[in-house]
């Protein structure tokens, strides 16, 4: 018989496999990207959306298309318990977006320019910067047909890498044109492909007639010499579409950004139109596409909002920190102004007082903590103050404290220079522990 008074030992959980924790010091290196991209954004007016992380399946069925491999493969969609209603985390926020900007009228008084950043969901088979969670800076801006807004975007994110410091990054663009001239060449590849059915893998013979561009973007290597002779849709554009494509190009150039055309880039999303662009890198393998997005004219329309165009793009956050640690690019570890030691625990009330209102005046204090065996010798906690990277040590002596003071102790200049602040005001004597 099992004795029931033993308590059982239960199984250790785990993370969701290419569902990773975020945690310190690596964590740090999020808090400053994200600092990185709230500023650059605010400089070019863009303002924060956040969208909710479950959306209706059909979002994603009618916004990124039906037969791209998101939806197809990729998606993590379930059905409500409580009423039936088909859910799906979301794998991209372009569509949520838009989706949010119909609901709420958005674009009413004019244009908007928004910016999100936060997880995405992939069922895929996680690798080096591709996660089943992963996490993204976006940027769209609605309600502006100019070439001159697809432009400002590259501009974003152009500005982001070197903000960052980042090297050999280069940008690659392509224009999509409209709906018909889509079509024409639509029709074009498949009598292409059709000519060369012997050539098509199985992935390749099921877009055929369904999706014929994807078939463009294959990876695989026995396809690559064929597919290079296929027809380009450059060939395709009308009047229009050339013109806002040149002006892109004009622009970029006199914004000094280097670009080259990539006929081959289209995005694996139904929704693109006219411009298209990635940012890239050779320097991460087969995950070397930073950043990419284009002009979606259409995606209103395909979530039953009026008519209204749209560009944007996202960025692949693990991605950008991967090619950071790559380029030797790995920004400082934040550390605090001071350390409080506290020899007694007597000492504590007069200590967290202080401390707090040290903190109220704008100055970061770790405060040594007991551990269930006392507050620790003096040794060990000037050690965890040091260890800590704080400039200065704070003590909260028997000895101080019977005079009103606190001991101030540089840890940084090797002299170990000290000093007694009264406890009477500490906000008066904050400054100097942030200097």
């Amino acid at each position: 018989m099992v004795d029931q008074t033993v308590p059982r030992k239960l199984e250790k959980l785990y993370a969701v496999k290419g569902m990773n924790d975020i945690v310190p010091p690596d964590s740090a290196h999020w808090e400053a990207l994200e600092d990185t991209v709230r500023a650059l954004m605010s400089r070019y007016a863009y303002r924060m959306v956040r969208t909710p992380i479950v959306e209706p399946t059909a979002l994603f069925v009618r916004g990124t298309g039906e037969t791209t491999d998101i939806v197809e493969k990729e998606m993590y969609s379930f059905e409500d318990k409580l009423n039936g209603e088909q859910l799906t985390l979301r794998p991209e926020n372009t569509p949520g977006v838009v989706r949010a900007a119909i609901e709420h009228n958005l674009t009413y008084d004019g244009g908007k320019r928004l910016y999100y950043i936060g997880p995405m969901f992939r069922h895929e088979r996680p690798q080096r910067g591709r996660y089943r969670q992963f996490y993204q800076v976006g940027v769209e801006a609605l309600g502006f047909s100019g070439p001159e807004v697809d432009v400002e975007l590259m501009l974003i994110a152009h500005q982001l890498f070197a903000n960052l410091g980042l090297r050999n990054v280069r940008v690659e663009i392509n224009s999509l044109g409209v709906a018909a001239e889509r079509r024409a060449h639509r029709a074009a590849l498949i009598a292409y492909f059709e000519q060369h059915a012997d050539l098509l893998d199985a992935d390749a013979q099921r877009r055929l007639h369904a999706n014929p561009l994807r078939i463009l973007d294959t990876k695989n290597p026995a396809m690559q010499a064929m597919v290079a002779q296929a027809p380009q849709l450059l060939a395709f554009l009308g009047e229009q579409s050339l013109a806002h494509f040149e002006r892109v190009k004009t622009l970029l150039s006199a914004c000094g950004v280097a670009w080259s055309v990539n006929p081959r880039l289209v995005r694996g999303l139904d929704y693109y139109s006219h411009t298209v662009f990635e940012f890239v890198t050779d320097e991460l393998g087969a995950q070397g596409t930073l950043c990419g997005g284009g002009r979606y004219d259409g995606l209103y329309e395909l979530l039953g909002g009026k008519p209204t165009p749209g560009v944007g793009w996202g960025m692949g956050i693990e991605r950008v920190l991967e090619l950071l640690k790559e380029q030797g690019k790995s920004s400082a570890l934040p550390v605090v102004d001071a350390y409080a030691i506290i020899p007694d625990a007597a000492a504590l009330p007069v200590a967290m007082h202080s401390v707090q209102l040290l903190r109220s005046a704008g100055v970061s204090v770790q405060m040594h903590a007991s551990t269930g065996e006392g507050m620790g010798s003096m040794k060990s906690q000037f050690k965890k103050a040091d260890s800590s990277g704080a400039r200065y040590a704070l003590v909260f002596g028997a000895d101080e404290l019977a005079q009103g003071q606190v001991l101030v102790k540089s840890l940084r200049d090797g002299q170990g220079a000290q000093r007694l602040e009264s406890l009477t005001n500490p906000a008066l004597w904050a400054s100097t522990l942030q200097s």
